[in-house]
């Protein structure tokens, strides 16, 4: 009578064991498809401005200064 018993305690563990690994994978699941973190890279890029201001919008390009200053620093560089 030991012998059955033990074999039909194996079978309830196993179907418990089986049971929970189940609800396990539903629960798994479940977190994924509400998943509200995260999100797309360009919602989480911040900006800063010069002023030390966060905003979501890339700022302007800056202005080009006269060519001719940067022109000759350019060549100072490639005389040292």
């Amino acid at each position: 009578m030991a012998r059955s018993q033990n074999s039909f305690i194996k079978k309830q563990k196993e179907k418990k064991k089986l049971q929970k690994k189940k609800e396990k994978q539903e629960k798994k699941k479940e977190r994924q498809e509400n998943n509200d973190k995260g999100g797309t890279l360009d919602d989480m890029i911040v900006y800063v401005d010069e002023f030390g201001n966060f905003s979501d919008e890339p700022p302007e390009p800056p202005k080009a200064k006269d060519k001719k200053k940067d022109d000759k620093k350019d060549e100072k560089k490639e005389e040292n």
